[in-house]
């Protein structure tokens, strides 16, 4: 079973990398370029496994490049609690 096929897994696996990013010293605008960057990717080569990631595919298609960066933030606020961590 794939990280992507769960949307808990995926919240967990996330926030399991966003700790570790943080715990290396990664300041708040560097994490937040990477979920832009992993966002964008995701959107553009993995199709969605789930209703969650579905929406956030939906979305992610019609936004702008500005509203793109706000749903990875919202993602990265969604995670900072989850993980095993």
């Amino acid at each position: 079973m794939s990280v992507l096929d769960s949307w808990e897994q995926w919240k967990d696996f996330l926030g399991d990398r966003l700790n570790q990013a943080k715990d290396q010293g990664m300041n708040q605008q560097a994490i937040s370029d990477i979920a832009y960057q992993i966002g964008n990717y995701l959107a553009n080569q993995v199709d969605p496994k789930n209703e969650q990631q579905r929406v956030l595919a939906d979305l992610w298609s019609v936004a702008s490049p500005e509203e793109q960066h706000a749903i990875a933030n919202v993602m990265v606020k969604l995670v900072q609690n989850n993980g095993t961590h």
